[in-house]
């Protein structure tokens, strides 16, 4: 790419017009990771953390962070979401978060699904940080993305 689309020949931010794209379906998504202490794993295994449903809350953190994308990070448009799916499943190192978002509009939905993964590993470790202060946010990625005019991508 040989300019960025992001930038006016002024050199100033901009937010790019998308109005001449054409609707297409896309799809993205996203993983992280949040590291654990054995003990806070034991906790979300068992149900007992002891601020709730530690995961239950995450996955609505992740769901609602998807939604208010274009409020958080500058530039990015605001599409309509069609489906926001965030699970969260415990391993005995702590929990992986996968987020897909699709739509069907003009622009793709990385952010949206990377915003969906970020916002569900703060509100857990939100959950958690009582009984583990140094749990670990890492590896946030996208992992896939379909629709638009690159069509499909997936990381090798």
């Amino acid at each position: 790419m040989s300019e960025l689309t992001h930038i006016d020949e002024s050199g100033a931010a901009r937010m790019v017009d998308v109005s001449a794209k054409d609707v297409s379906a896309r799809t993205a998504t996203a993983t992280g990771r949040v590291l654990l202490s054995p003990e806070v794993v034991a906790l979300l295994r068992s149900g007992e953390v002891p601020k709730g449903d530690a995961l239950g809350v995450a996955r609505i953190a992740g769901i609602m962070g998807a939604k208010r994308t274009p409020d958080l990070i500058p530039l990015c448009h605001p599409i309509a979401l069609h489906g926001v799916k965030v699970t969260l499943d415990v391993a005995d190192w702590g929990v992986t978060i996968t987020a897909r978002v699709k739509t069907a509009d003009r622009t793709g939905v990385e952010m949206e699904a990377l915003t969906a993964v970020s916002t569900a590993a703060l509100a857990l470790f939100d959950m958690v940080k009582a009984a583990d202060p140094a749990a670990v946010i890492t590896d946030l990625r996208v992992e896939e993305k379909t629709g638009g005019k690159t069509g499909e991508w997936r990381r090798p």
